[in-house]
């Protein structure tokens, strides 16, 4: 599948949000896909992240990948895989409000809706920070199913100012929800996932559960804790998982 790329900048309430859609290119055949919102790492939209998405537009979806920084750094901005840019990825998720998180996640999956080239189902899929930003934006219930990856910071509740609700809100999630981690990630525990994953049972909606043997950013094609194997057998759960659950969420029962 031929694939294209555009950058928009997407109105929110603290301001412009720099966004990176991938899609297929049109055919006669078929003009309207399911979308996604791609949430990244703390880095923004690396090289990585970009390689996440265009897998995932080839499989037959419209993907956004949204700057979760925007307000913070300057449009185009991506955070380097060093101890700066990870010291400045660190600052942000904690200098900027849980609500503007949400109200960014809301914008851009409005903007997916009101898209010719989308035919109603959202999706969202996110890794580290991302994670956590979309199982946040599962609680929105337009949102047709989730996959998170090593979602940081959920068994703590440290994400954003003005406090972080999110495990107590897991009951909200409407939509299939997937989670995905790594038994050898040090930023989420074992403790801290056996939290989630009871709250999540507490809470009685669809979920799946996956742990493997892995570190933090498995996902990430760069750097010494990319595995490939799992990579391949994660992006294939992801699409099953979309793949069947490819409705307008407004044609749901």
């Amino acid at each position: 599948m031929i694939l294209e790329s555009s950058t928009l900048d997407v109105a929110t309430p603290s301001g412009p949000m720099r966004t990176y859609v991938y899609r297929p290119t049109a055919s006669t055949e078929q003009k309207r896909y399911p979308s996604i919102v791609l949430f990244s790492e703390i880095f923004q939209r690396t090289g990585p992240i970009g390689r996440i998405a265009a897998m995932l537009a080839g499989h037959g979806f419209v993907v956004a990948v949204p700057e979760i920084f925007h307000e913070l750094e300057p449009a185009g901005t991506v955070l380097s895989y060093d101890q700066a840019g990870t010291d400045a990825g660190n600052h942000h998720k904690t200098a900027k409000t849980t609500l503007a998180f949400d109200a960014d996640a809301r914008a851009v999956i409005d903007h997916l809706l009101r898209r010719d080239d989308c035919d109603g189902t959202v999706f969202s899929v996110g890794v580290c920070i991302g994670g956590h930003l979309a199982f946040r934006a599962a609680f929105d219930t337009r949102v047709a199913a989730t996959a998170c990856f090593y979602a940081t910071d959920i068994h703590k509740g440290s994400l954003g100012l003005g406090g972080d609700d999110s495990l107590s809100r897991a009951h909200e999630v409407k939509g299939e929800l997937m989670m995905v981690w790594g038994t050898e990630d040090p930023h989420i525990p074992a403790e801290g996932r056996e939290k989630i994953r009871q709250q999540l049972e507490r809470a009685n909606i669809r979920f799946t559960w996956h742990e493997f043997e892995a570190q933090h950013a498995f996902l990430r094609d760069e750097g010494p804790r990319y595995d490939p194997a799992l990579a391949l057998i994660s992006y294939r759960m992801v699409v099953d998982l979309f793949s069947a659950r490819g409705e307008p969420i407004a044609a749901a029962k």
